[in-house]
């Protein structure tokens, strides 16, 4: 992947603020605190492009960010039990109204803590990815936080959980960027099929 400098477009808060692209648009997904900004801009190659908070909940919108051959829309962390019932259903509403205009989205990423398996939140969003017949596929974060040995043990043991091959998981660290080369080669072969569809 030939990356040109990102760069941060806009927040969208509702419908009519989504953006429509003739370019790919992936989406990141995860529960809060899983390190989407980080590994935002790990795969960037900047440090700022994507806030990073150590208080979870911090995206409260979608962020758009241009990556030049492909969008990426950063949607808000789900699970995070300190965010009150309103903001959980205004969150919610945003990421249905998002995912059921399929115009909105290209590709869908979705990221899990490598650490731990995945929680219900994790599987119920999984789940509706599967049903609704987007494609995606897996990023582990945080292999740093564990040995080489124990990496291969816990991507063996979510592929095993989500029933799915390993292939569709790519153990990640946004510290020593492990993965980083994976991540972008499967980009690349994302875009191409994704542009191959759209001619």
């Amino acid at each position: 992947m030939k990356m040109k400098q990102a760069t941060f477009i806009t927040s969208a808060a509702s419908p009519s603020q989504f953006i429509k692209s003739d370019k790919p648009i992936i989406a990141v997904v995860g529960k809060s605190n899983v390190g989407k900004s980080s590994f935002i801009n790990a795969i960037a190659g900047q440090n700022k492009l994507a806030r990073t908070s150590d208080s979870p909940g911090r995206t409260r919108l979608i962020n758009y960010f241009d990556f030049g051959t492909f969008i990426l829309a950063d949607l808000p962390g789900y699970g995070y039990a300190k965010v009150s019932k309103a903001e959980k259903e205004k969150w919610g509403k945003t990421m249905d109204a998002f995912f059921a205009d399929k115009s909105n989205v290209d590709f869908v990423i979705s990221l899990l803590d490598l650490r731990h398996e995945p929680t219900k939140d994790d599987v119920v969003m999984i789940n509706y990815l599967h049903i609704q017949a987007f494609s995606y596929f897996f990023v582990g974060t945080k292999a740093d936080k564990l040995s080489r040995m124990n990496v291969g043990v816990r991507k063996r043991e979510i592929c095993k959980f989500l029933k799915v091959t390993e292939d569709k998981l790519i153990a990640f660290s946004s510290v020593t960027k492990s993965g980083k080369d994976e991540v972008r080669a499967k980009l690349d072969e994302i875009i191409a099929a994704v542009n191959e569809i759209k001619r």
